[in-house]
């Protein structure tokens, strides 16, 4: 994905799509293109270099030169195959947030039982969802049976049987309690 993004940001300058204009029709060295595009050779240098570090160009040394060619395989791609390449970043970005979110539950749970209600809400939410894995999708509770299995967790069972309405883990309908998927859930 990042390769995509590099790709995309290279073809948005006029003086990369110039440089590869010229590729395009024969190879070239730095001296040559900046000739022909009436650029200093640094620019030049400078432009190659982005192009080759997202892949659109490739260099290869030639005596005293070093001939730069479009990279073709690249620019044979459909431009949807571009788009949706698998996004290596999701898995690493899922494990962190497994990570965080077992930090989180060893920080404030102890035995089985909540150390200290979190103050920060997306800390809070862990925890609340924590304990609602004890309640079954399905089933609906009293308000009494609520409070047998919040107690299991902490003491104060009016909080947390509160704040399961109140981030929409639960809907309460004439003291009847319903547990909600975490999906039908705000986060």
């Amino acid at each position: 994905m990042s390769n995509t993004i590099e790709v995309f940001k290279c073809l948005s300058d006029k003086s990369r799509l110039n440089i590869l204009n010229l590729l395009i029709k024969k190879p070239m060295y730095v001296e040559l293109i900046s000739k022909s595009l009436k650029l200093a050779a640094s620019t030049v240098s400078f432009h190659l270099k982005k192009l080759e570090k997202a892949g659109l160009v490739r260099s290869e040394k030639d005596q005293y030169y070093t001939m730069y060619y479009v990279n073709e395989s690249v620019f044979n791609q459909k431009l949807i195959e571009l788009i949706l390449v698998e996004n290596k970043d999701s898995k690493s970005q899922e494990k962190r947030q497994d990570e965080y979110h077992q930090k989180v539950l060893d920080a404030f749970f102890e035995n089985n039982k909540i150390k200290q209600i979190p103050v920060q809400r997306k800390k809070r939410i862990i925890i609340l969802k924590e304990i609602a894995k004890s309640f079954e999708l399905s089933k609906k509770y009293t308000e009494n049976e609520v409070n047998e299995i919040i107690l299991k967790f902490h003491d104060d069972y009016c909080f947390i049987r509160r704040e399961f309405i109140m981030e929409k883990l639960f809907v309460r309908d004439n003291g009847i309690y319903q547990k909600l998927t975490f999906e039908d859930s705000k986060e």
